[in-house]
């Protein structure tokens, strides 16, 4: 029977109102649209160096249980991350990536129509899930490569905003503040305010990133990953570190059973092997400096960075460095690139192997002819 009319989705109103977007195009969603895989991925900050094999280990030894739920308390994952940072367990929780976790956040704390601080061009992940919860986004321009703590602040104080949410080192320019600045924003933080901190990148930044922030400080929720220097982004596991009342809340909405087994043991034993961390902050130190005399044999500037990628500012605007990211991405090469200008005059290299570079080497040259023609 063929009905006599089409159904529309019964969506809410906010979400029937939001666009029909999402903040990444994966480069598997690129390759089935070019019809070919890429020679080299470089633009998703992954780890190419690969997790620890004692991840790996533990991963292959999970998948045999995988007919069994992953433990809804994910009690010895927040043992083991509770007694990796020294603090106790109830400032702990897991959750399925930073942006699975940012997702809750907001969901806890920001109602329709409640302001929330960003900067211009930061992680788009945080602004889609305000957007999604009908909070009010309030955002500040990026002083030089760098994100503005003052300005932030100062938006945060004069919008009573429920979030401000700060990313050290920064996505996409990977740039970093050292641990007095973050300490001091978080002195001058409104009391309206919850700084969201995300320290995805702080495993690979420079000593003196990490501020002294006590773990029952109420001011401020961390969020940290394994995706990225544990190499485990195909596990999808973050977790938040903060006072105990906050981190309970996430209980109320979070869903128990989104880590699964292998991702529990894959995190877990991760943790347990400290030399791997060791391991990849070499590679991905031997890659940024690959990555930046490219850049520079091709007439490029490539920005400092404290995290597994370098940010290259192509010399011009953003419509040409559009025209670049799309060169290297019809010759093989998959990289992105920040959004918002005047951050859009950049293209963003992920740390790759070798051979990766070599490729990336390669066709720069013919990609930055053609978008010069």
């Amino acid at each position: 029977m063929t009905p006599s009319r089409l159904t529309p989705p019964r969506l809410t109103p906010l979400v029937a109102g939001l666009p029909p977007t999402v903040p990444f195009t994966g480069p598997e969603t690129l390759e089935r649209r070019h019809g070919a895989p890429f020679r080299a991925r470089l633009g998703a900050n992954e780890s190419p160096f690969g997790p620890s094999p004692k991840a790996v280990a533990a991963i292959a030894e999970a998948a045999a249980g995988a007919w069994m739920y992953g433990d809804p308390d994910l009690h010895d994952l927040r043992a083991a991350l509770a007694a990796h940072h020294r603090i106790d367990p109830a400032h702990v929780m897991p959750g399925e990536g930073i942006d699975g976790l940012l997702g809750l956040i907001v969901r806890m704390t920001v109602a329709p129509g409640d302001p929330v601080v960003t900067s211009d061009g930061a992680y788009p992940t945080f602004a889609f899930h305000v957007a999604g919860f009908g909070g009010t986004l309030h955002k500040v321009p990026y002083r030089g490569d760098h994100e503005d703590p003052a300005a932030l602040i100062d938006r945060a104080r004069a919008t009573a905003a429920k979030l401000l949410y700060l990313a050290n080192p920064d996505n996409p320019m990977g740039s970093h503040h050292p641990a007095a600045v973050i300490e001091a924003m978080l002195a001058d933080l409104p009391e309206t305010t919850l700084l969201v901190l995300d320290e995805a990148y702080v495993d690979l930044a420079p000593e003196g990133t990490i501020p002294r922030i006590a773990p029952d400080d109420p001011r401020v929720i961390r969020l940290r990953t394994f995706s990225k220097g544990y190499g485990l982004a195909g596990l999808r596991v973050g977790y938040a570190i903060g006072a105990a009342p906050l981190i309970a809340a996430f209980d109320r909405v979070r869903n128990h059973f989104g880590l699964g087994r292998i991702a529990q043991a894959g995190a877990t034993a991760a943790l347990a092997d400290p030399d791997w961390i060791t391991h990849v902050r070499a590679g991905v130190a031997t890659a940024r400096a690959t990555i930046a005399t490219i850049a520079r044999d091709n007439g490029l500037d490539p920005l400092p960075s404290a995290t597994s990628f370098v940010t290259v500012d192509c010399g011009r605007d953003g419509a040409f460095a559009r025209r670049v990211l799309s060169e290297l991405i019809s010759r093989g090469i998959f990289l992105r690139m920040p959004g918002t200008a005047p951050l859009d005059r950049c293209i963003r290299i992920s740390c790759g192997r070798p051979a990766d570079l070599a490729a990336l080497a390669e066709v720069l040259p013919e990609a930055l002819a053609a978008a010069r023609s």
